[in-house]
């Protein structure tokens, strides 16, 4: 247990920063679903958007280190490989 000031802060400081990342990687999961759902029903113009909203919330994941770079790279890709294939 977290005996100095200074550790019981790190303690709720840490906390709030893994429930916040854990909401992050869950928006993430949704937007990366709503996409495949929409090119799974052949919804053209609803993947699209879908699409367009999630490569900014793959950029913004990548660019706080909540996800590796060249593993938003490979979602936006296979992601767009999904859409193209729609036609």
């Amino acid at each position: 247990m977290a005996n100095t000031v200074q550790a019981k802060k790190r303690v709720r400081q840490a906390q709030k920063h893994r429930q916040h990342n854990a909401a992050m990687r869950s928006m993430l999961r949704t937007h990366i679903k709503k996409v495949l759902k929409a090119a799974e029903n052949k919804d053209g113009a609803a993947a699209k958007t879908a699409f367009q909203a999630a490569m900014s919330v793959i950029d913004r994941a990548a660019g706080k280190g909540l996800i590796h770079k060249n593993s938003a790279a490979r979602h936006k890709s296979r992601l767009n490989q999904r859409l193209r294939a729609l036609g």
